[in-house]
């Protein structure tokens, strides 16, 4: 008897985490998201053909869409003030976008016309700062476009170490999958990268200085790296990615940091799900619950990024934003969906008192 009831309970754990997300579609539409942002109630994306819109959390038929642009421009960048929301278009020329929160007018406020633009993330730090990375040039300068909007200043800095300035290695740039290889915390910014190396960039705001870190990270081929980072405070963060053309391939593509990004642990090598190209932190977690997001699956760790448990085998999906710390919405390929999710640590205490009570009882 109490064989059968362990086999029993055990068949319902692992049932319990299969059924951990429930999904349910917000938007469908001829578009690729790569960018996602929540305000108002509502999700907000940028994507192809340059559109532009949101779809209400709690009535999908409340929505809106407009198209920034005449021409059919790719955007996989998407940011917010308290008043504007802001993007920024790949491949040359790039424009930067505003648009008005109240009234959706749009202008175009910046236009990069080297021929080497391909604006990766666009994130603000704060209400009255924000940053965009693109790839080098052929000097290969590690810079970053300084936004201050209220002040109308848009401009590059070069990222420095002392006098000297940082270059990129030849045939490293950085990914533009979810518009997430950019991340902050107090005063911290860092850059993750891939291609032919696979480096941290961590930014100091009060000096002004900047450091790079190596990682152990899969890296040599252009499509290897870093695609998504995220930070829970000044020490503690994570980077995931892989290969996009192998997106099984599972080698040495998540890893984490204690010390803010100077040394990096590879986790789960081998016993994950594969490429990813958007991670976050789940709040009020304690950094302790981790959601990941690739084109093929979506994995969550329950133990600071050591393991991961594949949750759903839902495709087509390539960015994801926390709206609390039981729903997420997912964004990629013709859609955007609302993921409700179940928290296991509740059905497993729960269910092992249950499960001490038959024992005990019999």
């Amino acid at each position: 008897m109490k064989k059968l009831f362990l086999l029993l309970f055990s068949l319902f754990l692992n049932f319990s985490f299969a059924q951990k997300v429930e999904f349910q579609t917000l938007l469908k539409d001829k578009i690729s998201i790569r960018a996602l942002q929540i305000y108002d109630g509502k999700v907000w994306y940028s994507g192809t053909d340059s559109k532009f819109g949101y779809v209400s959390l709690k009535d999908s038929a409340d929505k809106k869409q407009m198209k920034l642009s005449k021409e059919k421009l790719e955007f996989r960048t998407l940011a917010q003030d308290s008043k504007y929301f802001y993007a920024i278009n790949i491949l040359s020329p790039a424009y930067l976008f505003k648009v008005n929160k109240k009234n959706f007018k749009s202008e175009i406020i910046y236009t990069d016309t080297l021929k080497t633009a391909f604006y990766d993330a666009l994130h603000f730090l704060n209400d009255d700062l924000a940053f965009s990375f693109s790839d080098p040039e052929k000097n290969l300068h590690a810079k970053l476009l300084t936004l201050i909007p209220k002040k109308n200043v848009y401009e590059f800095y070069n990222l420095s170490s002392g006098n000297k300035i940082l270059k990129m290695n030849e045939g490293e740039a950085a990914f533009a999958a979810s518009n997430t290889n950019l991340a902050s915390f107090g005063n911290f910014l860092w850059l993750g990268t891939g291609g032919g190396s696979a480096r941290i960039f961590r930014f100091n705001l009060k000096t002004q200085e900047t450091e790079i870190f190596e990682t152990d990270f899969i890296q040599d081929s252009e499509a290897q790296g870093i695609y998504s980072i995220d930070f829970f405070d000044k020490n503690f963060g994570i980077a995931v990615g892989g290969d996009y053309t192998k997106q099984s391939a599972n080698i040495n593509n998540i890893a984490t940091t204690n010390d803010g990004g100077e040394t990096w642990q590879i986790q789960a090598s081998g016993k994950n799900s594969g490429y990813k190209t958007c991670v976050k932190f789940r709040p009020k977690s304690k950094g302790k619950d981790i959601i990941a997001v690739g084109d093929q699956n979506i994995e969550f760790s329950q133990d600071y990024g050591k393991t991961w448990k594949t949750i759903s085998e839902e495709k087509g999906l390539f960015v994801c934003e926390w709206i609390d710390e039981n729903t997420l919405v997912f964004a990629g390929k013709n859609r955007i969906v609302q993921g409700k999710f179940q928290d296991p640590d509740i059905v497993i205490s729960t269910n092992k008192y249950i499960h001490k009570r038959i024992i005990d009882k019999n």
